[in-house]
């Protein structure tokens, strides 16, 4: 330095600098060190810069005023520097010489505004529009220059101005670097062509500037929005392009496909270095890695052996890292600087803590402390969010990437690979797996950021205290294992919580579905107690996992207390002349609390590796599977005049299989139609998938001319308009769409669907019957326009009449089809006749083919097929001519297996197969047919599918109507006050004085540690250091002893309201009336009983737990800050405010980010699912790349609302932050302010506390922001738990006595009952007595009020007038249970429930098991039952799936028979049930229920017509009331009804 600013110039002088109360630096240092600072930065970034713009050009900006200016400027500012050059030479000229440096600094200074201005217009040209390198340059240079400009005016003040001309110069400099970095902090325009420009809602984070990117300024708009109004997902910006999946998968693909050809090409050469020539390979596909040569057992021997030495599984971890690594590790390099910064902080604290120790520094020095520490502490949050930003970036695209890839390649795997993983495992990659990565990048850089921080903790420690801190290093070792012991302890009671939870909804989802049916019985108390019981294990489970949160919650806060203990209590035992002093302490402080984060870090990112690691497996595997050969089937045969070719081929589902078609030669030529016959599981649908290519070629060729059009056995539908699902992608034109709809009979059935051909079709088309989804998915062949079309046994699910109109008008030679190519799978004999040509295949091979006659004649396989199926056809020909069938209501399963399981069956076989053909007859039933409306109205003719039906469609609204609930901005703190008292207010008051006593014996402990500091600078150490650790340990375990307490009661208190909120809910709706069941879809019941309920026992208890944590920790650092500096109390007014502010813009806008988050998730799996389930037909139709876009599009529509959420946690953290740093700012200024009054040691604690309260500032709005999410669950279960109640179960006073009712008289008199509150009447003043014993049969047209009149008399319907009296006990008078017990009905549909049977027909366990017996018996399943191995105890599977609807039916009667009540009412089953059964049951009650009034709905006329009485109910009035005879001689309405039924001539 000496030589370059001379002798005169000296570089440092200490007592100008440090030891002044004018501090100023010497010229020499501000030419040297401040003038090139800037410019090494900037030669230093330069080459990497112009590289990195290379790489990624956005386009070239056109030339602005602004880019004018900042130019003009750029070269004024190397003017001006080199003018000082020129005047340094002209000086030398004149004799006056100058030390070296001034010729050198204007130099270097003019070559790096040169290279400045030159990155001005490079910058342009590349299309950025603002620069961050050269914003840091411009205020590197402004903040350098900051010194010189002072100095310079002091030096005037000085009055001596020697050098007019540079001190003019500099500041003409000055001015122009000022000017810079305020232009710099302007936008250019968006560059030419870019799609900011096209895009209607573009993401503002591509145009923003560079200080607002690093603030995350730009999202601030988005914040507002949110504040004012709910966003809507129209609200969000579209997702950057760089991260749309049309950029990330094909760049992970690239990488994979890389992988494997690598991988390949290895094996290729380790196999051939084992032996000469590989076998070639004859399978048909692609092998995805693993190789596709088979080869003789000596061979594979030696190949074991070579591919242990060298498994070359493509790696995709590798593939990933290429893709995405780069990205990342800028990532990584903030980290990398954050932690070094984030030591910088407790340095300066002890030179802070020192200065006010000293009590003749002059001022500056701690201002500048208190400075310095605010910036660093601004620097590290800037830098740490713009890691965190990358970091979720990565792992957002990974996450898009890795759900591309999987859905690409689940369209194109091999049927052997989709076997080995189900449906649901796929998509659980897609959700669980791809969402495993996402969590984990987040927190990778913690692998080796965490060791890092803890070592250079441990070395500032080590400095600062020695070896004893290797005491405080072991506590913290050993309260590792403590931790992992918990953890691994609170997963295992997860597990089971998990178990008992979906018990209880599967039993609760019962209840609510067979609701009615408890009430008719009264039986709720037993499901109540049931209910409660499984209730009861699961609060026990919370209640073990509460106990160990607790120990949990106690390690971690008093961690880093006994760590200090420890440590503090060694460091002043092991030497006398160790003293405790204010730095010592308090910065070992500030360095434990550094240290508390990693620690706790490292378990949890071991653990997430070790998960991901597990799921890398997964992906890897799932993604090396063999994938379909594209070239299996010819498509381009134009040679020959054959539409379809199979010449000897040889096809198997999977490699290692066993062959399923051998030898197969069949020839279609063009525009015929062939039929393919056979047995069940002959190979006839094997056939069709060997034609699409789905199966394994093993030889021979096969070859199919023009597109194909392909029909499923099972109806692929997807869950979109059903317009949509006959387009197919196709576009739209009416004349053809509408005689598509006609030839596929389709056209009756959009009268009856709600919203017409745009009805929305649910998942696996829910709402359609079998038959309407087979004739929607032939639709969608018929109007794709095929040359050939492949048709799997379309006419199985559909009725034989309705199959014959398909046959007639699509199929046939007369159909819409003709001149196409068809090949028709059947099993309709009928058509046969009329086909051109029958293949035959028995057993996986052609046996004959040929025209119906040539068939016959040859007397062969296929004439023995007609005769095994020709006795089905007549009867289904029988059936055609009975007008019953109109449609089907009717699954497919049940008449698609119908076949094999009827002919197999033993000699009955004719009896079984006419009783199945007459209840098939029932069942159907159209639509249009009045009687079939009716009991849709009652809701059981969709025998097959009432659930999923029930449920499906409320959810579809239910989303609607929650979103309203729930929307209504902030949650009314009445609901706080509500969970309050469940958990029970004193409850909640102790617990906050818990918390509070927590926090003073914490504040305690500290302030005991800044007198102890204290006593070293009056020297009294010796005496009392035993008495200084016994109280400091004391407080210390006061407070872990106190937090455990709290968290405990906390929990405890949490479980309570649990238990009671719950408690209300169940009480509540088993007492709700029947109406609300009815207007309530049951799937948002289901939802307040499984998703609220868990949020409150899981989700909302730890958030308070946080949530006051964090509460009391910043408010105990206010106190402390206050206290020992009052002044401070000043500032939180302000930083309160603004924190306010910025807590409700956050709470608000992610508060529905999540949301919509959430519900653009569950489209992208289901879609998944179904691209699975239906992948042959997207391959068939071709449509293969139109759904990857599909799912592209999906995924790109859930990240463009995960995205803004991601940013909004960073911009709330970057805001909070900074209030944290004031804070810091603000306690070092006020404790400088007040250093003579303070002692060290206060200092050393309000500094301390203020640098760890930004995490607890940050936590503090996260918890509160999940508080106001959590907290809604109680106000949607307190919801439901106030819905008005239905009468009370018992009247004690007004108890009906036991044997009651004795005769069975009945009386209504002048009934009048409606529905709900606001509909009309449905009984009209009914008057009608009847005596004991009488058998009255109750008929009337639908909506007639048959129904009405049984649900009265149980009082499901509460009396609008009149009233019913039986043996003169009025019933509106009694409890419902004294009610209802004593009164017995046989619903119209069975309702079982999962349980055994016992609990089924005896839930209160009143009967002993011979009179169960007994009942069995007369219901004639005692057989049945005693050959069950479990007998009574035999388990009914939910809604008594693994019984037979009839005996179902059965179990009823049973109920019915046990209870023998004097009063039975009989609600006939409409159709489901077939005649047998219904016998069985009608002489049942004649027999057993002789003495008993019996009341019977009846849809059968045969069955009343010897009853005492007929009562016809019209229009809700009695319009005839008499004996059948006489009713029908009188010929009114009864003998009509008769009449049709034939009954009556």
């Amino acid at each position: 330095m000496e030589r370059l600013c001379g002798e005169k110039l000296p570089f440092w002088v200490a007592n100008e600098t440090f030891h002044t109360d004018r501090p100023d630096l010497s010229e020499c240092f501000q030419l040297s060190v401040l003038a090139w600072l800037p410019c090494i930065f900037l030669w230093a970034a330069f080459p990497i810069y112009v590289y990195y713009l290379k790489r990624s050009s956005r386009g070239y900006i056109m030339m602005s005023l602004l880019n004018r200016f900042k130019t003009v400027f750029g070269l004024f500012l190397w003017i001006v520097c080199w003018t000082d050059l020129f005047y340094t030479f002209h000086e030398l000229r004149s004799g006056n010489t100058q030390p070296p440096i001034y010729f050198v600094t204007p130099l270097v200074l003019g070559m790096t505004m040169l290279l400045a201005t030159f990155l001005i217009q490079y910058e342009r040209l590349h299309g950025v529009q603002s620069s961050g390198v050269l914003f840091i340059f411009w205020f590197l240079s402004v903040l350098c220059a900051l010194v010189p400009f002072r100095s310079k005016i002091l030096k005037v003040y000085g009055k001596d101005v020697p050098d007019k001309l540079r001190f003019t110069t500099f500041y003409i400099y000055f001015g122009l670097i000022l000017c810079e970095l305020i232009l710099c902090c302007f936008n250019e325009k968006p560059p030419l062509f870019s799609n900011v420009v096209t895009d209607p809602n573009p993401c503002p984070e591509t145009t923003a500037g560079f200080l607002s990117t690093v603030t995350f300024w730009w999202f601030t708009s988005l914040a507002i929005k949110g504040y004012k109004r709910p966003l809507e997902s129209k609200d969000l910006w579209s997702l950057n392009k760089r991260d749309s999946s049309e950029e990330m998968v094909p760049k992970l693909l690239k990488e994979w496909d890389k992988e494997q050809a690598k991988a390949k090409s290895d094996q290729h050469l380790t196999n051939q270095a084992v032996y000469a020539k590989p076998q070639p390979s004859a399978t048909n596909h692609v092998s995805g890695g693993t190789g596709g040569n088979e080869s003789s057992p000596e061979e594979a021997e030696v190949l074991l052996s070579s591919h242990k030495a060298a498994p070359h599984q493509p790696s995709f971890l590798r593939a990933l890292i290429k893709a995405f690594g780069p990205y990342f590790l800028i990532g990584s390099l903030f980290k990398l600087l954050q932690d070094s910064i984030t030591f910088i902080n407790p340095q300066l604290l002890s030179m802070l803590i020192n200065f006010t120790k000293d009590k003749s520094a002059p001022d500056w020095w701690g201002y500048t402390l208190a400075f310095l520490m605010f910036f660093t502490a601004i620097l590290q949050t800037l830098i740490l969010h713009t890691h965190f930003q990358y970091c979720f970036v990565t792992g957002m695209n990974v996450r898009t990437a890795l759900i591309g890839a999987i859905y690409r390649k689940a369209l194109v795997i091999t049927n052997a690979a989709k076997r080995s993983s189900t449906v649901g495992e796929i998509v659980n990659l897609m959700s669980v797996d791809a969402q495993r990565f996402m969590d984990l990048t987040t927190f990778l850089n913690m692998l080796w950021s965490a060791p890092l921080q803890i070592m250079l903790a441990l070395y500032f420690l080590w400095q600062n205290l020695g070896p004893s801190v290797l005491a405080g290093v072991a506590v913290m070792v050993m309260l590792i294992p403590f931790n992992a012991f918990i953890a691994m302890k609170t997963r295992a009671y997860q597990v089971q919580q998990m178990q008992h939870k979906d018990a209880r909804i599967k039993l609760m989802n019962e209840i609510l579905n067979g609701i009615k049916v408890l009430k008719l019985y009264a039986w709720e108390n037993s499901f109540k107690d049931k209910v409660l019981a499984i209730r009861q294990k699961e609060l026990k489970v919370l209640r073990k996992t509460a106990y160990l949160g607790a120990l949990s919650t106690m390690a971690w806060t008093s961690a880093p207390f006994l760590v200090a203990l420890t440590t503090f209590a060694v460091y002043v035992t092991v030497d006398e002349n160790n003293v405790l002093d204010a730095e010592k302490a308090f910065v070992s402080l500030s360095l434990f609390n550094i240290l508390r984060f990693p620690l706790n870090m490292l378990p949890q990112v071991i653990s997430s590796l070790v998960q991901a690691s597990v799921s890398l497996k997964r992906i890897q595997n799932f993604l090396s599977h063999d994938e379909l050969d594209p070239s299996s089937v010819d498509r381009k045969n134009t040679g020959s005049d054959f539409a379809v070719s199979v010449v000897n081929g040889k096809f198997t589902w999977a490699k290692e299989d066993q062959p399923v078609l051998h030898n197969i030669n069949v020839m279609v030529p063009q525009g015929s139609l062939v039929a393919v016959v056979g047995h069940v599981g002959c190979g006839k649908s094997s056939l069709i998938s060997a034609l699409l290519g789905d199966m394994e070629k093993q030889e021979g060729e096969v070859s199919v001319r023009g597109s194909v059009a392909y029909v499923p056995q099972q109806a692929w539908i997807q869950n979109a308009t059903l317009r949509d699902n006959i387009l197919f992608g196709n576009s739209f034109n009416e004349q053809k769409y509408h005689r598509v709809l006609d030839a596929c009979a389709l056209t009756p059935d959009l009268e009856v669907l709600p919203g017409g051909d745009m009805t929305e079709i649910g998942e696996k088309g829910i709402n359609l019957s079998g038959g309407q989804r087979q004739r929607v998915s032939l639709a969608r062949a018929l109007y794709s326009n095929a040359d050939v079309y492949l048709l799997d046994d379309p006419l199985s699910a559909v009725d034989a009449h309705v199959a014959k109109h398909i046959f007639d008008n699509l199929i046939g030679p007369e159909g819409v089809l003709k001149g196409k190519t068809r090949i028709l799978v059947t099993h309709g004999i009928s058509f046969l006749p009329q086909v051109d040509n029958i293949v035959v295949i028995v057993d996986g091979r052609v046996s004959e083919m040929g025209s119906y006659q040539e068939l016959l004649k040859q007397n062969g396989a296929f004439a023995e097929f007609l005769r095994n199926y020709a006795l089905e056809d007549i009867i289904e020909e029988d059936e055609a001519t009975e007008e019953l069938i109109e449609d089907e209501m009717f699954s497919d399963d049940v008449l698609s297996n119908h076949h094999t399981d009827m002919v197999d069956n033993e000699p009955t076989f004719n009896e079984t197969k006419k009783s199945f053909m007459r209840q098939m007859s029932i069942m159907s039933g159209d639509s249009d047919n009045l009687r079939c409306r009716s009991v849709r109205r009652h809701g059981c003719s969709q025998r097959r599918h009432p659930e999923p039906q029930e449920k499906k469609k409320p959810q579809e609204m239910e989303k609607l109507i929650q979103a309203e609930a729930a929307e209504t901005g902030r949650v009314k703190s009445k609901v706080f006050l509500e969970y309050a008292k469940a958990v029970g207010l004193v409850l909640s008051v102790i617990i906050c004085l818990l918390y509070a006593c927590q926090s003073a014996a914490s504040i305690g402990a500290n302030i005991w540690l800044s007198e102890w500091t204290n006593d070293a600078s009056l020297n009294n150490t010796k005496e009392n250091v035993n008495m200084r650790v016994g109280v400091y340990a004391a407080l210390g375990i006061a407070q872990g002893v106190l937090v455990m307490i709290s968290s405990f009661t906390l929990a405890m208190g949490n479980i309570g309201a649990a238990k009671k909120l719950h408690f209300n809910l169940l009480i509540n709706k088993l007492h709700t009336p029947q109406s609300f069941f009815d207007t309530t879809p049951i799937g948002r019941i289901i939802n307040r009983f499984s998703k609220d309920i868990y949020v409150i026992d899981e989700a909302l208890p730890s958030t308070i737990l946080m949530f006051l944590g964090t509460f009391f920790v910043s408010l105990s650092t206010m106190i402390v800050i206050v206290s020992s500096t009052p002044y401070f109390a000043i500032v939180i007014v302000p930083l309160a405010a603004i924190y306010v502010v910025v807590q409700r813009f956050y709470v608000a806008t992610s508060r529905q980010l999540k949301r919509l988050e959430s519900v653009s998730r569950s489209p992208i799996y289901s879609h998944f699912s179904e691209t699975i389930t239906g992948s042959s037909v997207i391959r068939a139709y071709g449509r293969h790349d139109a759904f990857v876009h599909m799912n592209d599009m999906k995924v790109d529509d859930n990240q463009k609302s995960y995205y803004p959420g991601i940013v909004s946690n960073r911009w709330l953290g970057v805001r909070i932050e900074f209030i944290g740093n004031c804070i810091v700012l603000f306690a070092g200024l006020f404790a400088v302010g007040g250093k003579n009054t303070l002692n060290p040691g206060l200092v050393g604690l309000s500094v301390s506390y203020a640098l760890q309260v930004t995490m607890s500032l940050n936590w503090m709005v996260r918890m509160t922001s999940d508080l106001e999410n959590n907290i809604v669950a109680v106000e949607r279960v307190k919801e439901y738990s106030e819905t008005e109640t239905e009468a009370p179960w018992e009247v004690e006073d007004k108890k009906p006595p036991p044997e009651w009712p004795m005769k069975g008289n009945v009386e209504f008199n002048q009934y009048c009952v409606r529905y709900r509150e606001g509909l009309d009447l449905v009984l009209k003043n009914i008057t009608l007595s009847v005596k004991g014993g009488e058998k009255i049969g109750i008929v009337g047209r639908t909506g007639a009020g048959k129904s009405s009149m049984t649900l009265s008399l149980f009082r499901l319907l509460e009396a609008a007038g009149g009233e019913i009296t039986i043996d003169s006990v009025k019933i509106s008078e009694i409890g419902l249970h004294d009610l209802r017990s004593k009164l017995t009905i046989i619903p119209q549909e069975p309702v079982l429930f999962s349980g055994t049977l016992r609990m089924n027909l005896d839930p209160f366990d009143k009967y002993s098991d011979e009179e169960v017996w007994k009942a069995l018996e007369h219901s004639h399943l005692s057989r049945f039952v005693s050959n069950q191995s479990a007998k009574l105890e035999m388990e009914c599977s939910e809604g008594g799936e693994n019984l037979s609807v009839g005996q179902r039916q059965l179990v009823c009667l049973a109920r019915a028979l046990l209870r023998k009540t004097r009063i039975l009412i009989l609600d006939e089953a409409t159709a489901a049930i077939d005649l047998e059964t219904d016998d069985l049951i009608q002489s049942t009650i004649r027999t057993q229920f002789e003495e008993s009034t019996v009341f019977t709905i009846a849809h059968r006329l045969n069955t009343i017509m010897d009853y005492t009485r007929v009562l016809v109910l019209d229009k809700g009035q009695i319009a005839e009331f008499d004996t059948p005879t006489n009713l029908i001689s009188q010929r009114g309405i009864f003998y009509g009804m008769a009449k049709d039924a034939g009954l009556a001539q």
